[in-house]
């Protein structure tokens, strides 16, 4: 979600920064994830649609 208290410009940076490092922190603990939708809204907030593996679980078929 943008802050509120940002210009729009840096407001929209954070985010995409934001979902960057959420990405970087799923790869470094090794988490099996998958993006199922990713929709970049008219303010520029992103919704997404991810599918992950929960406290290093066997994920089977779950994200193919």
């Amino acid at each position: 979600m943008l802050k509120e208290d940002a210009p729009h410009d840096r407001a929209v940076k954070q985010v995409e920064q934001e979902i960057e490092l959420y990405i970087k922190t799923l790869e470094r603990n090794r988490t099996q994830y998958k993006i199922v939708e990713q929709n970049v809204q008219s303010d520029g907030s992103v919704i997404m649609k991810i599918i992950k593996q929960y406290n290093a679980s066997p994920v089977g078929d779950y994200l193919d």
